[in-house]
């Protein structure tokens, strides 16, 4: 098998279209273009995403149960439904396949052990499992649960990706921290959560208050992501300064020094990123900046990349030590 077309490289190829499939779900979501196809797998009954308005009309009235949450009179416009459509096409038509490739290349190599056998296996078993949930959004008309579920489960496939390359574990804070940020986002309201009144009212202040009591998780999701963000960057500095003094008395930590500080310094800029988006918003525009959204969800989703594969490139070191 020629070197080119190994299993680590497809790997390798798999986790960058998956990080690519997931910022086009961000784009999805800040040109609210989540119901843009309101079938699924076809898109207004067809399988493009060039469909004008007269035709979108029909398909309405043809399929009156298909209406979604903006009524029978809204229209989406030609970029909105080829992002979705393009989504699509990159999940199902490019990743899906390249998986069910990968899992027979890791098979046919001889070279892995059980571990990447049984990641590979797992990686095909979510790839199907993030079709049935991506279907499972369209029909709940993109839902704030369902919308969630759908980034956590593309994050626990490309931390099988990682697995197999052969890296990877959960970051159990970052990936709280992103899913949590996910719901905020896609929940109507939460984002207003914490009030517009700026700086410091909005942010750092929650609605003028450092934290109060929880007695709406929906409404109040915001200042709950906030806690999960200020605990985990809080234990992100304690482990930069553990893996600093580690670093000096052995050569063999820095590596994972600068793993661990590259992370923190992504987090703590994601969040002052995440403070920007709060404190953009507009009173005559009634809006936040919405691109701001969409590289939060980016370094957020990197972040939690960067963690997996520090946490597990320490355990497969101390593997090989053993």
């Amino acid at each position: 098998m020629p070197t080119l077309i190994s299993s680590r490289n497809v790997t390798g190829t798999l986790i960058g279209l998956t990080i690519i499939v997931i910022a086009v779900g961000g784009v999805i979501r800040i040109y609210d273009a989540g119901e843009s196809c309101p079938d699924w797998p076809t898109c207004f009954g067809t399988w493009g995403f060039d469909v004008s308005e007269a035709e979108q009309e029909a398909w309405y009235e043809e399929n009156p149960n298909e209406i979604d949450s903006r009524g029978s009179g809204h229209r989406y416009s030609t970029f909105q439904i080829f992002t979705e459509w393009f989504h699509r096409i990159l999940a199902g038509a490019v990743l899906g396949p390249l998986v069910l490739f990968n899992w027979w290349l890791v098979r046919k190599e001889d070279c892995h052990g059980s571990e990447p056998l049984m990641a590979s296996t797992i990686s095909v078993i979510l790839i199907l499992w993030q079709g049935a949930v991506g279907w499972l959004t369209v029909k709940l008309d993109n839902e704030n649960w369902s919308v969630a579920l759908h980034l956590g489960s593309a994050l626990a496939f490309t931390l099988c990706l990682i697995w197999l390359w052969p890296i990877g574990w959960l970051a159990v804070g970052a990936f709280v921290s992103l899913f949590s940020g996910t719901f905020v986002s896609t929940t109507p309201g939460a984002n207003l959560g914490c009030g517009v009144s700026g700086f410091p009212e909005s942010w750092p202040l929650c609605g003028g208050v450092i934290a109060d009591s929880v007695e709406d998780v929906i409404l109040q999701s915001q200042m709950i992501h906030r806690w999960f963000v200020a605990a985990i960057g809080a234990l992100l500095i304690a482990a930069s300064y553990v893996s600093w003094n580690e670093s000096q008395d052995s050569e063999s930590s820095i590596c994972a020094r600068n793993w661990i500080w590259l992370a923190t310094i992504a987090f703590i800029s994601n969040s002052l990123i995440g403070a920007t988006y709060i404190l953009s918003w507009d009173i005559e525009e009634n809006g936040f900046t919405e691109f701001l959204s969409l590289i939060h969800l980016i370094l957020a989703s990197l972040v939690f990349l960067v963690l997996s594969t520090a946490w597990l490139g320490s355990k497969t070191k101390m593997w090989e030590e053993a």
